[in-house]
């Protein structure tokens, strides 16, 4: 009966036992898991070949949200399916690939995280810089950030996993596991450049973008001229602002905060903090798309296969 508990039986003592869990929770939760890894697949499907159709929706700020879209696909496609695995079987797929395996998963939620930062940023100078955007924002240069987001990304995954990268499987105590295995540098490490600095970064750009609008707000109060239709649309102006600040501050620190928590204080991260770390690539099209009117016009033009008429030029979507 042991041995069937074991990854490979074969090998005895020196093989992994299989993960345990109650057969109804874990059926349960993994047809839940799978459910959202599918929503998460679709949802950044349709941000991808919303912008990739059409033409007039390829500005910069929505490069930066399809580049964005791109990352949280793959964690939806690799990342977090790979993850249900692990917590219900045993790695048979040996230790490089569970090195790249790591590696793919560090490079794509930091992408992620950095798409955050650039649309942030993006915005802020859309709002508070409106004159400079023109000259500031431009598709070349969006391209560039894009490009050195991506690589930094790697960059950062390769320096904490320097060495499961130079010797896979060394951190592993048995055959069939496969772990991501950080000193305590190298969590802080982690902890500040892809927590603590875009929050940060996050929280100011957006405040500023409050500021800013609350200001405009007040000033169109102020006036004497002030029409009750004009004074309606500051005040939308305001609360939009607010609830996107806080709508994006609260589903980073909700998805990122367990993750960084625990893994400064144990070795290990339980299944639900890496749910709730992956999750954030399941909202992200939502916030960042979803309430954009192009986005709904985009998906009602593709959902209802008019993209297929020949009298249905990419262009007309926006």
């Amino acid at each position: 009966m042991e041995r069937q508990e074991l990854c490979f039986p074969q090998l005895g003592n020196l093989s992994c036992r299989k993960p345990e869990s109650g057969w109804s929770h874990g059926v349960f939760w993994t047809l839940v898991l799978y459910s959202v890894c599918t929503l998460t697949v679709l949802l950044n499907l349709l941000v991808i070949t919303s912008i990739g159709h059409f033409r007039r929706l390829r500005t910069p700020t929505n490069l930066l949200l399809l580049s964005l879209a791109v990352s949280d696909l793959l964690v939806g496609l690799l990342v977090w399916p790979g993850e249900i695995y692990l917590a219900k079987s045993c790695w048979a797929l040996g230790d490089v690939l569970c090195s790249l395996y790591n590696l793919v998963s560090f490079t794509v939620t930091s992408a992620s995280v950095g798409h955050v930062v650039l649309v942030s940023a993006e915005r802020y100078v859309a709002i508070c810089r409106p004159l400079r955007y023109n000259l500031t924002v431009t598709v070349k240069r969006i391209q560039l950030c894009v490009c050195v987001c991506w690589f930094c990304s790697l960059l950062v995954s390769g320096v904490l996993m320097r060495e499961d990268l130079a010797h896979p499987g060394k951190h592993a105590s048995c055959y069939g596991q496969c772990l991501i295995h950080l000193d305590y540098e190298a969590g802080v490490f982690d902890l500040l450049v892809t927590f603590v600095l875009p929050l940060s970064t996050i929280v100011v750009l957006y405040s500023r973008v409050f500021a800013a609008a609350l200001s405009q707000a007040r000033a169109a109060r102020s006036r004497v001229a002030c029409s009750k239709a004009r004074c309606s649309g500051a005040k939308k102006s305001e609360l939009k602002a607010a609830r996107t600040l806080g709508v994006l501050v609260l589903v980073f620190l909700m998805c990122f905060c367990p993750y960084y928590c625990v893994l400064l204080a144990a070795d290990s991260l339980p299944t639900f903090v890496l749910n709730a770390y992956y999750l954030n690539s399941c909202v992200n099209p939502l916030i960042y798309a979803w309430f954009y009117p192009w986005f709904r016009a985009a998906v009602k033009h593709l959902l209802t296969l008019r993209v297929l008429h020949p009298g249905s030029p990419g262009g007309h979507a926006a």
